[in-house]
C-alpha cells in the first residue's frame, strides 16, 4: 500500500502504516516528483512526515475520528518550493529607511537621484544599487555628467553587481583622476578622447568607498528580525519552503540561528558561507575548519544548516565584467572600448583548485559565482583536478549562476557530479539587452537548461533574490511561477522571439527545477524535494493544474495554502 523510499527503510513499514494519521489531504492530483513522477489522489502525514501517498482507496485506512481530513475538490499539490540563491538578510533590510521605486529608464533614476538631495544632507553620499543597466530601456550606465546634472552637491554611486558608475564628487574624494586611471586600466573606464574617467567603474569595491549617511534609519536587532519574519512570510506567500543563501556572514547566521531557536524560521534556511579567497591560504584553512566544525554542519537541523562555501570567480554579466572565453566587443551598452577585453577574472586556477581541494577534504560544498563561460570552465577544470584524488559528487558542490556554459561543461558537470544553480528570470529580464550585445549565436547555451537536464545535471531554480519584500517587484524576483514560465517559453521582456527555444523545459522537468534537484543542492535530498513516504510533509497547494494549463497561465499561479513539516505557514483565504 505504501511505496518504500530510502529515508522509510530507518523505521519498519508498519510503524509508518499502523498509526492513524494526523492529516490527510485527498482527491486532488497530487504531484509526487519521485523517480516516476507519479501523480497521486492522497496523501496522509503524521507527527509532520508523510506516511502514505495512494489513491483515496489506500489512504482510508490511515484516517481516524481525530484526523484532520482536507478534500481538494480536484485541485493540484506540489513539494513545497525551493529557491537555490536568496540573500534574505541584506534583501529584508534594503527599504529600511524608505521606499526604493522600479526603475525603467535614465531618466527615473536621475528622478531618484535628484529627490534624495532633497533629503540627504550636502555633502553626505547617495547610494543607488543593484540597478541593472541591462534592464534600463537605454542599456548603459549613467555617466558622471548626468549624475552631475541632478546632484552637484552630493557624492553619488550607482552600483550594479560588481560594477557601477560613479559622479565627480564620488570619484575626486577617493582620488580617481586621470592619473589614477591610467595607473588602474582595469577598474576605471575612461573617456577615449580625453582620458578621463567617465565614472564607470569596474569591480567598484576594489577603488571606491563611500560613507553612511548621519540620518539613516538604523534597525534594531527586534525590527531586523521582524523584517526578515516578514520575508519569510512572503516566501511562504509564493509557495516556498526552502532556501539557500548563497553568500551567508556571520551576522546572518547568527540571525538565522535566533530566529530558529525563537521558532519563527517558516522556511528552511541552508547556508553557504562566504568566504574571501585571496587572503593568506593559513587564515583560510582556519576559516574553512570554523566552517566545517560548525554544529550546524556537523549535524545539520531540519530547519537550519550549513552546507559549504561560495566564493567569486568572476564579475557580472548584467554589468560588463563577466569572464568569457571570447572577448565581450567594443560597447557603448558596458563602456567597453578595448576589443580585447574578456571580462574579469578574480581567482587564479591555481588557488581555485587549492580552495576545492580544502573544502573537499572537509566534506564542504563548494561553489563559486561564474557568469562567463570561461569562468565556468575554469571550475570546472578544479573540480575535475581535485576529483582524481577526492570524490566531488559527494560533497554536492556546484556551479553558482553559471549564466553562459559550454558544451564542453555541461559533459564535465555531468562526469563530475556536480550541480548548477540558475537564475531563469534573468533571461526574462535581461536577454533583450545581451542578444544585441552577443548576438544570438553566443547565447546557445545561456541559461541552457534542456541541455543540463539532456546530460543528467542537477539543474536547481534560484533567484539571486538581493532587495526588497515582494515577489515580482524584488530586484531580481523571487516568484518561482515566473521562474517556471520562463523555463518553459523562453521569453524575454521587451524582446520580440522566444531565446533558443530548443532550450525550454518540459513541464515535469521545471517543476523538478524548483523541488528535487534543490532539495540536493540543500544536501537534504532524502529529507525534501519530493512527496513520497518518509520524507517531510512540505507542500502547496495551487490554483491550476500546471501540468497541463496553457504555458503563458503559469506565470500567474496564485499559491492556495503552503504547509511546512505538515503544519499550514500560508492561507490565501486567511489575507
Amino acid at each position: 500500500m505504501f511505496r518504500i523510499t530510502l529515508l522509510s527503510l530507518i523505521f519498519p513499514i508498519s510503524v509508518w502504516s499502523a498509526e492513524p494519521a494526523d492529516l490527510v489531504i485527498r482527491g486532488g492530483r497530487i504531484v509526487t516528483v519521485d523517480d516516476e513522477f507519479r501523480v497521486v489522489n492522497a496523501l496522509a502525514v503524521r507527527d509532520g512526515r508523510i506516511i502514505g501517498v495512494g489513491t483515496n482507496d489506500d489512504i482510508e485506512s490511515a484516517i481516524e475520528p481525530s484526523t484532520k481530513v482536507i478534500d481538494l475538490d480536484g485541485r493540484m499539490v506540489l513539494p513545497g518550493l525551493i529557491d537555490s540563491h536568496t540573500h534574505p538578510v541584506s534583501a529584508s533590510q534594503f527599504e529600511a529607511d524608505h521606499e526604493i521605486p522600479t526603475f525603467e529608464t535614465i531618466a527615473d533614476v536621475l528622478a531618484y537621484v535628484r529627490q534624495r538631495t532633497r533629503v540627504v544632507p550636502k555633502g553626505e553620499w547617495i547610494r543607488l544599487s543593484q540597478v541593472f543597466i541591462t534592464r534600463l530601456r537605454e542599456q548603459r550606465y549613467p555617466t558622471r555628467w548626468e549624475l552631475d546634472s541632478v546632484a552637484p552637491e552630493h557624492p553619488v554611486v550607482f552600483r550594479t553587481g560588481p560594477d557601477g558608475s560613479a559622479n565627480s564628487l564620488a570619484l575626486a574624494e577617493n582620488g580617481i583622476n586621470k592619473e589614477f586611471a591610467a595607473e588602474h586600466p582595469e577598474n576605471v573606464m575612461v573617456d577615449p578622447k580625453t582620458g578621463e574617467p567617465n565614472g564607470i567603474l569596474r569591480r567598484l569595491s576594489s577603488v571606491l568607498k563611500s560613507k553612511a549617511n548621519s540620518n539613516r534609519k538604523r534597525l534594531s536587532e527586534a525590527d531586523r528580525d521582524d523584517r526578515l519574519v516578514q520575508l519569510f512570510s512572503d516566501y511562504n506567500r509564493s509557495g516556498i519552503t526552502g532556501v539557500i543563501d548563497r553568500n551567508c556572514n556571520d551576522s546572518s547566521r547568527t540571525q538565522y540561528e535566533r530566529l530558529w531557536q525563537a521558532d519563527r524560521l517558516t522556511v528552511r534556511v541552508r547556508m553557504s558561507r562566504g568566504l574571501s579567497p585571496n587572503g593568506k591560504l593559513d587564515a583560510i584553512e582556519k576559516r574553512l575548519d570554523e566552517f566545517a566544525s560548525d554544529p550546524l554542519f556537523q549535524k545539520p537541523h531540519p530547519m537550519l544548516g550549513v552546507i559549504g562555501v561560495k566564493v567569486f570567480q568572476d564579475g557580472g554579466m548584467l554589468t560588463g565584467s563577466a569572464f568569457f572565453r571570447r572577448p565581450w566587443g567594443i560597447s557603448t551598452i558596458y563602456g567597453i572600448e578595448d576589443p580585447a577585453y574578456r571580462g574579469m577574472r578574480y581567482i587564479e586556477s591555481q588557488r581555485l583548485e587549492t580552495l576545492v581541494r580544502a573544502c573537499a577534504k572537509r566534506g564542504l560544498a563548494f561553489t563559486a559565482h561564474c557568469q562567463g563561460d570561461a569562468a565556468v570552465e575554469a571550475l570546472v577544470d578544479a573540480y575535475e583536478k581535485v576529483n582524481a584524488d577526492i570524490p566531488i559528487a559527494p560533497t554536492h558542490s556546484s556551479i553558482t549562476h553559471s549564466s553562459f556554459m559550454s558544451r564542453k561543461a555541461i559533459d564535465m558537470a555531468a562526469k563530475l557530479g556536480i550541480g548548477v544553480d540558475l537564475q531563469p528570470a534573468w533571461l526574462y529580464l535581461d536577454a533583450r539587452t545581451l542578444v544585441n550585445q552577443f548576438g544570438s549565436e553566443r547565447l546557445s547555451y545561456f541559461i541552457p537548461l534542456r541541455s543540463l537536464f539532456d546530460a543528467n545535471v542537477i539543474a536547481g531554480g534560484g533567484s539571486d533574490h538581493m532587495q526588497k519584500i515582494g515577489s515580482l517587484r524584488s530586484v531580481n524576483p523571487y516568484n518561482p511561477f515566473l521562474g517556471m514560465w520562463v523555463a518553459v517559453t523562453r521569453k524575454a521582456r521587451w524582446h520580440d522571439s522566444p531565446i533558443h527555444p530548443e532550450q525550454a523545459l518540459s513541464r515535469e522537468q521545471m517543476i523538478r527545477f524548483y523541488t528535487s534537484n534543490n532539495a540536493w543542492l540543500m544536501r537534504a535530498e532524502e529529507e525534501i524535494g519530493s512527496l513520497e513516504v518518509g520524507k517531510r510533509a512540505d507542500f502547496i497547494l495551487v490554483d491550476r493544474n500546471l501540468l497541463t494549463c496553457s504555458a503563458d497561465d503559469i506565470r500567474d499561479t496564485q499559491v492556495e495554502q503552503t504547509w511546512l513539516d505538515g503544519k499550514k505557514v500560508y492561507d490565501r483565504r486567511a489575507r
